[in-house]
């Protein structure tokens, strides 16, 4: 069997078996038997807990296959939005804490090129605090739960992928009327707090990024901390050996173990959003390690990491990263 098969397998019964209780992702990859990796391909679809069969009905089991492919039930854990080398760098290469103002921190992920200037890339999550961030916002370095305040500002905000939590701000001209009116009574009576109004939307993600403008270039470097500068970006593939830099556990290595995955990230009180055809690797990762520039052997970009669970990391195929910003891998 081919992976293109596979993929169309998994495509066709996604939403099916996302359905089934403790199911939080599904993907393709190779089928594990006593803990040693085959080579036979399969759709991985991993639970938040295996729970005997005797305490599921038969609507929540995980069949054996689906049409000619097997299935393999791999335990996670409930998979999350990374979000937590955690001292002030000056220049800031990647791999360092960062964070806008009112979050705890991510990970500097790398530099990039967006019509001729320099930007930092990171997760929308990291740096837009999961789309309640304004263009101009402060970006500081160390994140906060790191000691950072905006005596450390390093960058201001740029723009965003606006995370789909399946809402998005409405259009309707009534909607927008009545928000406004309740905004200004809020602000008249001294509230802090804003009404926005939202409608309801597919809900599916591809990439949780967002782009920050340095203050300085000389505050910022293109190099990736215990990694080098990048040489740029290219397409990983199932079995791509991996590594990253990241604010929490410093240098990892792993390996791409599914493509193609659906996954159901829990974004705490943001809500859970929905991302299609992911990577999925080991545990590379912990909190605090979300925007983490991934690359392959040869220090060629291809993902962006930005969440995980204990021994999953869940990652954005970079492609889809540069096309959603229109920016290139800075080297």
């Amino acid at each position: 069997m081919d992976v293109e098969r596979a993929r169309q397998v998994k495509q066709q019964y996604v939403n099916t078996l996302l359905a089934k209780r403790n199911v939080v992702a599904c993907g393709v990859g190779y089928k594990e038997s006593g803990g040693v990796m085959t080579d036979e391909l399969c759709v991985v679809v991993s639970v938040e807990k295996k729970v005997p069969l005797a305490q599921l009905t038969e609507a929540d089991m995980v069949p054996q296959a689906v049409d000619d492919v097997k299935t393999d039930v791999l335990e996670t854990g409930l998979i999350t939005a990374w979000q937590a080398p955690t001292q002030k760098w000056r220049p800031a290469p990647g791999g360092v804490s960062i964070g806008h103002i009112n979050i705890t921190a991510g990970t500097l992920g790398c530099l990039v090129l967006k019509g001729g200037e320099l930007f930092i890339l990171s997760n929308n999550h990291v740096l837009a605090d999961s789309n309640l961030g304004k263009k101009g916002d402060p970006i500081i370095q160390p994140g906060k739960h790191d000691g950072g305040t905006l005596a450390d500002k390093i960058a201001t905000l740029e723009e965003f992928v606006r995370i789909d939590f399946g809402t998005s701000p409405t259009t309707c001209s009534t909607a927008k009327a009545v928000e406004e009116l309740l905004n200004a009574i809020a602000k008249g009576i001294g509230s802090g707090h804003r009404m926005m109004s939202y409608q309801e939307s597919e809900g599916e993600n591809r990439v949780d990024a967002a782009l920050a403008r340095p203050l300085s270039l000389d505050l910022v470097e293109r190099r990736i901390l215990n990694i080098g500068v990048p040489k740029g970006s290219r397409k990983a593939t199932l079995g791509t050996n991996v590594k990253k830099s990241g604010r929490t556990t410093g240098f990892t290595t792993g390996r791409i173990t599914q493509i193609d995955a659906t996954v159901q990230v829990s974004y705490g009180s943001a809500g859970t959003a929905t991302f299609t055809d992911q990577f999925v690797a080991g545990g590379m990762s912990s909190g605090g390690d979300s925007g983490s520039a991934v690359l392959d052997e040869e220090d060629y970009v291809v993902g962006l990491l930005f969440a995980g669970s204990q021994n999953t990391t869940i990652i954005n195929p970079i492609q889809f990263v540069l096309d959603a910003l229109g920016i290139a891998i800075a080297t």
